[in-house]
């Protein structure tokens, strides 16, 4: 296993970085782009392990795809240009590429099968499977399809409307792209408002989506155009950086070009609530359809808060940095209402938990999520990513503020999302 020594004691941060191209939307670009017809071509693309996992399937399923470094060419065949791979589709660590690839496959007439890493095989499927059977896909898999590899038949299906029991952006984006080959309307009806990326994209490949309030809609037999998506810089990766200047003293970081989408942004509404000193610049520069800004955050004396509710969705793939944050606040810190980190590539809860114990921190375990009492000094210690990547760099992180030497273990998990995140950490330093 890889170890990693990591920069500790850091006097002040300062300076500013482009963050790489949303992973969110840089895996639909590629899933839109091969089911429409045309050339559709991407900007600012992610070249992290998950999504050229997506390129992978697509391209085994007869998709011609060009990338040169950020830029990807995608010679889209249609809805039905797709061809039944003769190989297993692998998605390798990414659970976006799997579920919202189900989606487009259940409308397929050929066979299919999916299979992931060792994080995969443990993360649950059936929140996809379900509805997709129910619009007459025919789906197996280990464990009754609960769990992978799957196979997939599909065909020609059914609309439903379907009402998500958890708030998952993954199962619905999958059950809308399923409802594209249905022979009615299809909609989703969500418990509360999660990333709208899909929707966005699918109205600027010109499908018509329908959205009132919670309820979204498509109609089937819809045909994409190729288009052109610029991607935003993703305000996932630009959070641990936002931390890193929140509590590493007399910093100053400015971050270009990240994405503001509302169903996002909830990491800026904490950093806000804490007392973090930051400035959004918004600007609509030539990033379509996705609200764009340049940040710039500054060390200050923060405050503990409460995280729950509808916020929840809105920064769960930050809670791990947000745990971070806390324990540099002072006082209590309570997050809750986040029982879907423990299906995460980690049971994000007790890994957080455990990790950040290892350095010091005064942090414990909930049902639905943890408690922090802050203001705690780190120390030091051998840490592990367990493959996670967000674990991975919430723990770089925590390195420049502990005073005793961090090593991290499994340090190369952090490809996944964000190949030149160390090259960027030591931009600043």
């Amino acid at each position: 296993m890889n170890v990693l020594p990591l920069t500790t004691n850091v006097s002040r941060l300062n300076g500013e970085i482009q963050v790489p191209g949303d992973k969110s939307i840089s895996h639909r670009s590629i899933m839109l782009g091969s089911i429409a017809e045309g050339k559709t071509t991407v900007s600012n693309f992610l070249s992290g392990a998950d999504c050229l996992s997506t390129i992978s399937c697509f391209s085994k399923m007869g998709i011609v795809i060009d990338r040169e470094k950020d830029f990807v060419t995608i010679h889209g065949k249609g809805a039905y240009g797709l061809q039944e791979p003769e190989q297993l589709l692998d998605v390798g660590n990414s659970g976006t590429t799997i579920r919202l690839m189900m989606g487009i496959l259940a409308g397929q007439s050929f066979y299919s099968v999916l299979a992931g890493d060792e994080s995969i095989a443990r993360r649950p499927m059936v929140r996809t499977v379900l509805p997709l059977r129910e619009m007459g896909a025919v789906i197996d898999g280990r464990m009754e399809g609960k769990r992978t590899p799957l196979s997939i038949r599909g065909g020609q299906l059914k609309p439903i409307t379907y009402e998500l029991p958890v708030a998952s952006a993954q199962v619905k984006s999958c059950v809308l792209l399923a409802g594209l080959y249905s022979t009615g309307t299809t909609t989703v009806i969500e418990k509360e408002k999660t990333r709208d990326h899909t929707e966005r994209m699918l109205a600027k490949f010109g499908v018509n989506v329908k959205v009132n309030g919670l309820n979204v809609s498509v109609d089937g037999g819809q045909k994409l155009k190729a288009t052109h998506i610029d991607v935003p810089g993703d305000i996932s990766s630009a959070a641990f950086f936002l931390v890193a200047g929140a509590i590493v003293k007399d910093s100053e970081v400015r971050l270009k070009n990240v994405g503001m989408n509302p169903t996002r942004s909830g990491i800026i509404d904490v950093l806000k609530e804490m007392g973090a000193d930051i400035e959004i610049h918004p600007y609509s520069g030539n990033v379509e359809e996705e609200p764009v800004a340049d940040l710039i955050i500054r060390n200050s004396t923060l405050r503990g808060t409460e995280i729950k509710g509808s916020l929840i969705p809105r920064l769960i793939d930050e809670i791990p940095i947000i745990a971070l944050l806390a324990t540099q606040a002072e006082g209590k810190t309570i997050i809750s209402d986040a029982k879907e980190l423990k299906v995460k590539e980690t049971d994000r809860i007790l890994t957080v938990v455990e990790e950040l114990s290892k350095l010091g921190a005064n942090i414990e375990a909930t049902e639905d999520g943890m408690i922090v009492h802050g203001k705690t000094m780190l120390t030091g210690g051998t840490v592990n990513s367990h493959g996670d990547h967000r674990i991975g760099m919430m723990l770089s992180i925590a390195s420049l503020i502990c005073n005793s030497n961090v090593d991290l273990e499994d340090s190369e998990a952090i490809n996944v999302s964000y190949p030149n995140f160390f090259e960027h950490l030591q931009s600043l330093m």
